[in-house]
C-alpha cells in the first residue's frame, strides 16, 4: 500500500527531482561575488611564487599585515578558471548546490525531498563560486554521516577525518564541522541521561565514534599553518563582530510578522526561509512529542544561528532537511497508518506533490526570465556589475600612481589589474583594521577637493579613483559632485564605472586626451549586447547613472528601454520614482514607488524611498508607516534610519515611541559609530533626541542630563556616550 511521504519511493524520486532541478537552475548564474576574485588572485599568486603567503600581498594600505586563508579553494578556483573561464566557474556553483542536496537526500524520504524544495534556493544562495561553497557542501556531508550514525550506529565515520583534511584547506568554516561533532556527542549524552533504556546502546555508539571524532579534530592541523589557523579564526571572528553592521551576510534575518508575511507569496524568493522556519518549528514540536530532545535542540540551535547571521541560513537549511525531514517522515508514517485510508493517502500525496511542482515551475520560470531584482543573470559567465570598462581603461592607458577603489570592487580589481597593481581595500576586511568601513564611508561622502581626500591621496600616492556606478551601488549620489571637482577630473564614464585622475603635471596630457563631460557623455557608453538580460542591465544601469547626474529626461528614456526588455521590473519603477521625486512630481513618484513595492513588497529599499518622499511632503503618519515597514524588512538596518523614525515620532508628539526608536538606533550602531563625537555625530543626535523626548514627557531631570550629554558628544575624542 502507498503511504503518505513514507514508503512510496516514487513520490520521493519525483520530489527529489523537483528539488534538484530547482537547486541547479537557482545557481546556474553569472559570477558576481566579489570575494571570488581575490581568491582567484591568491591562487594565481601561489602558482606564480610557488609559496603560500602569510601576510597581505594585494593592497597598498595593509601591505605586510598578517593574513592567512585556506589555499585549497584558491588553487581550485584558479585551475577551474584556467580551464573553462567564468563559464565553468558558474557551472561549478550549480553542481555544488545539486551535490549538497544529493548528500542530504541520500537516505531521505518523500518528506525530506519536499523540505529540500524549500531549502534549494537558500542552499543555492550560499554555494555560488567562492570558498564558502565548500563549507556548505562539506557540512552537508558531515551531517549526513553523523545523522546516519546517530540513527543506526553504522555510518562510515572514517570518512570524517579525510573530509576534514580537505575542509581545513578549503575554507575557515571547518569549525562548523567540529561544532557539529560536538553537537552529536551532546545528543548521545542526552540520550543516555534521558532515555535509560537506550543507555547501553548510546554509550557503545559514543565509544565507537570518539576515536574518529578525535582523529577529525587532529586533522584540522593538517594545513600550512598548523595551530596558527585557530588564532587567525579568532582574529577573523573579532573583526566580523565589528563589520557585521556593514556586511549584509553577517546581519540578522528580520523575524517579525511583516517580514514573515513573505510566506504568503508563492513566487516571492524571500518566502522560502520563513517556510523552512515554520517547518523547523513543526519538527521541533514533533521531536518534543516523541521525546527526542537532542533533535529538538539541534534544530533550535541551527535556526537561532541562521536568524542571528544570515550567512548561516544554508547550514540551518541542511539541518532542517535532514533532521526535520526524518522527524516529519516518522510522524507522517504514524498518522497515515492509523487515520487515513489508502486512497486518501494517495490523493493527499498527489495533491501536495502537484502543488510543490507548480511552485517550482513558477520559481524556475522567474529565474530563467530574470524577473527578480538580482545582481546576477541566469546563465554562465561574468556578471555585469563589475567596472570592467574602467579597469580596462586604467590598464590600457597605464594611469600613474595608486588606484582608489571601494570595498565591493576591490577583489575584482586585485584579480583584473593584478599583480601589476595593488588595491586600496577588498573583501578580506581583516588586514585593513576595524575602522576601515567608517573611513571609506567618510571619504566617499566628502568632496574630492576636500582636505580628507588631499590627505589620503598624498599619504598613499593615489592618482586614480575608480568608482563603481552600477545600479546596485549606494554612493551614486556623490557622482554629480565628483564631476565638478577641480583637483580631480573624469577621464572615463560608462554605465558601470567612472574613472577620475588627480590633476598633476603627469596627468594633464591624459586629461586633455580623454575629456569627459558628465553632463553630455553618452550612456550606455558601450555597444548594446545581444542578450536580452545583458541589454536590460545596460539600460537599467544607464538609467541609474543618468539620474544620479541629474540628466532626468535621458534617465527616463533609458528606463523605458529597460522596461521594454524586462517589463514589470521593480528596479525600473524605483528609478523612475527617484527621478520624479527629484523633479518635484510627488504624485508620480508615489505611483512609481508603490508599483515597485507591489512587485517586491519585501525589499526594504523601496519602502525607505517611499518614507523619504512622505517626509519631504510633510505626510508624517504615512512616513512613519513606510519607515517602520522598511526597518522591519531590513536585515541590517542602518542606525540613522532609526534616528529618522525617532524624529518623526517627536514631530507627531509620540515621545515614548521616539525613545524606543532611539534605543533601537543604539542597538544597531557599530562600535565606531557609537564612539564618534562632534557636531551632528550619532552620539549627539541620540542625546539631543532623548532630551527632547523626556522634555515632552515632562521629565526635566532626564531631559537636562541628555542636554548635557549632547554637549559632551560635540567634543571630539570625548568617548562613548551613556544610555539608560
Amino acid at each position: 500500500m502507498r503511504r503518505l511521504f513514507a514508503s512510496d519511493r516514487r513520490w520521493f524520486l519525483l520530489l527529489a527531482a523537483l528539488a534538484l532541478t530547482y537547486a541547479f537552475l537557482a545557481n546556474l548564474r553569472t559570477v558576481t561575488d566579489p570575494d571570488l576574485f581575490w581568491q582567484l588572485a591568491s591562487g594565481r599568486w601561489v602558482v606564480q611564487h610557488r609559496q603560500i603567503a602569510s601576510t597581505d600581498v594585494f593592497s597598498y594600505t595593509a601591505q605586510g599585515q598578517p593574513w592567512i586563508y585556506p589555499v585549497g579553494s584558491e588553487l581550485l578556483f584558479y585551475a577551474v578558471h584556467r580551464i573553462g573561464g567564468y563559464v565553468l566557474l558558474s557551472w561549478l556553483g550549480a553542481v555544488a548546490s545539486v551535490g549538497t542536496l544529493l548528500l542530504l537526500l541520500r537516505r531521505g524520504s518523500a518528506a525530506t525531498a519536499a523540505i529540500a524544495i524549500f531549502a534549494a534556493p537558500i542552499i543555492a544562495g550560499r554555494t555560488g563560486p567562492r570558498a564558502d561553497m565548500f563549507s556548505v557542501v562539506l557540512f552537508a556531508a558531515f551531517l549526513s554521516i553523523l545523522w546516519e550514525n546517530y540513527e543506526t550506529g553504522r555510518a562510515r565515520l572514517w570518512l570524517l577525518p579525510l573530509l576534514m583534511v580537505a575542509w581545513v584547506n578549503l575554507h575557515p568554516g571547518f569549525v562548523a564541522g567540529l561544532a557539529l561533532m560536538l553537537a552529536f556527542v551532546g545528543l548521545d549524552l542526552l540520550d543516555m541521561a534521558v532515555a535509560r533504556e537506550s543507555h547501553a546502546t548510546s554509550l557503545e555508539k559514543l565509544k565507537r565514534a570518539l576515536p574518529f571524532y578525535a582523529g577529525t579534530a587532529l586533522a584540522t592541523l593538517v594545513n600550512p599553518w598548523g595551530w596558527n589557523v585557530y588564532s587567525e579564526l579568532i582574529r577573523q571572528d573579532r573583526a566580523m563582530a565589528v563589520h557585521a553592521g556593514s556586511i549584509a551576510e553577517w546581519g540578522r534575518i528580520p523575524l517579525n510578522w511583516i517580514a514573515a508575511s513573505a510566506i504568503l507569496g508563492l513566487r516571492n524568493p524571500r518566502s522560502t526561509y520563513y517556510i523552512l522556519l515554520a517547518i523547523a518549528v513543526l519538527a521541533v514540536w514533533i521531536a518534543i512529542w516523541q521525546r527526542k530532545l537532542g533533535a529538538a535542540i539541534l534544530l533550535l540551535a541551527s535556526i537561532y544561528a541562521s536568524v542571528e547571521y544570515a550567512r548561516m541560513s544554508a547550514l540551518a537549511a541542511c539541518v532542517v532537511v535532514m533532521v526535520g525531514g526524518t522527524l516529519l517522515s516518522s510522524s507522517a508514517r504514524q498518522i497515515e497508518s492509523r487515520m487515513l485510508a489508502p486512497n486518501v493517502r494517495w490523493i493527499l500525496a498527489a495533491g501536495l506533490t502537484g502543488l510543490l511542482a507548480i511552485v517550482v515551475a513558477l520559481r524556475c520560470d522567474d529565474i530563467i526570465r530574470n524577473r527578480n531584482i538580482y545582481v546576477w543573470n541566469f546563465g554562465a559567465g561574468l556578471g555585469s556589475r563589475f567596472p570592467e570598462g574602467g579597469a580596462a581603461f586604467i590598464e590600457r592607458e597605464k594611469l600613474p600612481g595608486e588606484v582608489f577603489n571601494t570595498y565591493n570592487e576591490g577583489g575584482y580589481l586585485t584579480w583584473r589589474l593584478g599583480p601589476a597593481r595593488r588595491d586600496y581595500l577588498d573583501g578580506r576586511a581583516l588586514p585593513f583594521g576595524s575602522d576601515i568601513f567608517q573611513h571609506e564611508r567618510e571619504l566617499l561622502q566628502s568632496a574630492l577637493d576636500s582636505e580628507a581626500w588631499q590627505r589620503e591621496a598624498a599619504h598613499y600616492n593615489i592618482n586614480t579613483i575608480l568608482l563603481p556606478v552600477n545600479r546596485f551601488e549606494n554612493d551614486l549620489g556623490s557622482l554629480k559632485y565628483y564631476c565638478q571637482s577641480v583637483n580631480w577630473r573624469p577621464v572615463y564614464l560608462d554605465e558601470t564605472s567612472a574613472v577620475f585622475v588627480r590633476r598633476t603635471a603627469q596627468t594633464e596630457d591624459l586629461i586633455r586626451r580623454f575629456p569627459v563631460d558628465c553632463a553630455t557623455a553618452p550612456l550606455p557608453a558601450q555597444t548594446i549586447v545581444e542578450s536580452r538580460a545583458g541589454a536590460f542591465n545596460q539600460w537599467a544601469n544607464a538609467a541609474s547613472v543618468l539620474a544620479a547626474l541629474g540628466r532626468y529626461s535621458e534617465a527616463l528614456a533609458a528606463s523605458a528601454k529597460a522596461d521594454s526588455l524586462n517589463p514589470d521590473n521593480a528596479f525600473v519603477f524605483w528609478v523612475r520614482g527617484n527621478i520624479d521625486s527629484n523633479l518635484g512630481d510627488g504624485p508620480a513618484a508615489e505611483r512609481d514607488y508603490w508599483k515597485a513595492v507591489s512587485l517586491t513588497p519585501h525589499e526594504s529599499v523601496m519602502w525607505f524611498s517611499l518614507a523619504h518622499l512622505y517626509r519631504q511632503e510633510g505626510r508624517r503618519a504615512d512616513a512613519i508607516q513606510a519607515e517602520q515597514r522598511a526597518l522591519n524588512l531590513s536585515s541590517s538596518p542602518q542606525p540613522r534610519e532609526w534616528l529618522k523614525l525617532a524624529v518623526l515620532y517627536l514631530e507627531t508628539k509620540q515621545p515614548q515611541a521616539a525613545l524606543n526608536a532611539l534605543d533601537d538606533a543604539v542597538r544597531n550602531a557599530s562600535p565606531d559609530v557609537l564612539a564618534a563625537s562632534g557636531d551632528r555625530s550619532f552620539r549627539y543626535d541620540v542625546a539631543a533626541g532623548r532630551a527632547n523626548a523626556y522634555r515632552e514627557l515632562g521629565d526635566s531631570k532626564r531631559a537636562s542630563y541628555y542636554d548635557e550629554e549632547s554637549v559632551r558628544a560635540m567634543v571630539p575624542g570625548d568617548g562613548a556616550g551613556k544610555s539608560d
